[in-house]
């Protein structure tokens, strides 16, 4: 690239961005080849030596050790990065030298052995899950988690079903061609590219299973309705195992079975509406489904009701390019699973071209809500919707009943489990351990940490809080006794 004194008045007279940095001399090399990092892991940018911190160009002197010295930092890049080099003469004869790199499929990149990111106009080093993630992300489409093939699989684990009806209705709606249709499971499942070589995928695992996913954790729904608007007191929990239609199908049972129902009359027709709007809802949770990183064996969908919000999450993250604050813009379809994304697509349930983000906005300004907001943590990413039938003092009054009135006003089959949990102070994890147990007494700690998801250490700490508080006890050796459940 041929760049001038005018290019680099363009790029310093604004203040230092997500993609423009300003070192004073190449005694900054390092922290300059750190941020060139950051920029190979973003979208491409500028790290331009010889100017001030506010922009000012300085100049400094080059020699051919500077170059050399530049030459070797960047051959301690992985992998070997383009990047283009150019020294900019001055008229008091010293020089701007810019470092330029463009976005590219090769990321993540590390330098000296350690991956760095851009926060706004600060480098820092790079979280092991976010350079896990952007490694998968380089590695498709043959190391995506979904297109992996499982040779434990057989097409007997599948509902057949469920294949033939996304099959019936790609076809019906245009969505696949009609030479797709077919009886034949095995053609079906090609034509999808579930299936290579007479394997089947992960991915036809996790839209088709025809059981609890029990050699895949990470296939977990959970759901919860919490009194009030904390997280304090549950009054109803599910934990849904299957594939990811069943999934999607026990999520708006639930959404309607605890949001208010308000209904009117067109015409001969009555409308039933939900606090948050169906679609709406039922967008996020496909959403969530389709953007889940399955490879994180921990976690799950969640889907958590409140007197004032719907909140849906899953384990992942926001793509660098996509803006989660507004999300007007996030127009883009950009699917983390695209082959699960392309099942619920078939079947008329995502949003091929990236509307489905707009489609939530938009459902909930008709309604009259505020539009969702969407968050993005290192590890989760959130929906969060506001329902149009919160009132302070209807909350205040949820929040001020005793557990059980609560409870048996809502949902009468949970009420002792309920309040039991509640008074004990059981987590999600406990609850996990405890359940596995009923089932499993004799597991193993190790098998406890690898079903609910965690570590063995954490395992041992939950395991001797539950003991403590009377919960479970370990009856005969560690090595041949087994777990006794007292609730």
């Amino acid at each position: 690239m041929n760049i001038g004194v005018e290019y680099i008045k363009q790029l310093s007279a604004h203040t230092e961005t997500d993609s423009v940095e300003f070192k004073r001399s190449t005694g900054q090399l390092e922290r300059g080849m750190e941020t060139l990092c950051a920029f190979l892991n973003g979208d491409g940018g500028y790290v331009l030596f010889g100017m001030g911190d506010d922009g000012t160009i300085i100049g400094q002197q080059v020699a051919d050790s500077t170059k050399r010295q530049i030459a070797e930092c960047i051959r301690q890049f992985e992998p070997f990065p383009l990047v283009d080099v150019d020294y900019v003469t001055l008229e008091n004869g010293l020089s701007v030298i810019v470092l330029s790199v463009v976005n590219n499929r090769e990321k993540p990149y590390i330098y000296k052995g350690r991956p760095y990111t851009r926060v706004e106009s600060t480098t820092v080093a790079m979280s092991q899950h976010q350079y896990e993630t952007m490694l998968s992300y380089r590695n498709q489409p043959l190391g995506r988690w979904e297109t992996q093939l499982n040779a434990n699989l057989k097409v007997s684990d599948l509902d057949e079903e469920e294949i033939l009806r996304t099959v019936r209705v790609g076809v019906e709606k245009g969505r696949l061609p009609e030479v797709a249709y077919t009886n034949n499971i095995e053609d079906a499942l090609c034509r999808m590219n579930l299936m290579r070589d007479g394997q089947l995928t992960n991915a036809a695992f996790v839209l088709y299973a025809n059981g609890a996913n029990i050699d895949y954790p990470q296939c977990l729904l959970r759901m919860a309705r919490f009194a009030g608007t904390t997280k304090e007191v549950f009054i109803d929990e599910r934990r849904v195992e299957g594939n990811a239609f069943r999934m999607l199908d026990e999520a708006m049972q639930f959404c309607f079975k605890h949001l208010s129902l308000s209904g009117e009359v067109k015409g001969l027709i009555r409308e039933e509406r939900l606090s948050v709007p169906y679609k709406a809802l039922r967008e996020a949770v496909v959403n969530a489904l389709c953007h889940r990183e399955y490879q994180t064996i921990g976690g799950s969908v969640g889907l958590a009701i409140f007197d004032n919000r719907v909140e849906v999450s899953n384990i992942g993250h926001i793509p660098d390019r996509l803006d989660a604050s507004n999300p007007h813009e996030m127009t883009l379809s950009i699917p983390y699973n695209p082959l699960i994304a392309k099942g619920f697509y078939y079947r008329q349930l995502f949003e091929n071209w990236g509307r489905g983000i707009r489609l939530m906005v938009d459902e909930c300004k008709d309604a009259g809500l505020e539009a969702p907001v969407f968050m993005s943590s290192e590890y989760l990413v959130s929906a969060i919707f506001h329902r149009n039938d919160y009132s302070e003092d209807k909350s205040k009054l949820s929040n001020n009943l005793s557990v059980k009135d609560t409870v048996k006003d809502t949902v009468k089959d949970t009420v002792k489990d309920t309040v039991k949990d509640t008074i004990l102070n059981i987590n999600d994890r406990q609850k996990s351990i405890i359940e596995i147990m009923k089932e499993q007494p004799s597991v193993s700690a190790e098998d406890l940490a690898m079903k609910v998801g965690i570590n063995i250490r954490n395992v041992k700490r939950n395991l001797a809080k539950l003991k403590q508080i009377g919960i479970i006890e370990r009856v005969g050796s560690d090595k041949n006794g087994y777990w006794k459940v007292n609730i």
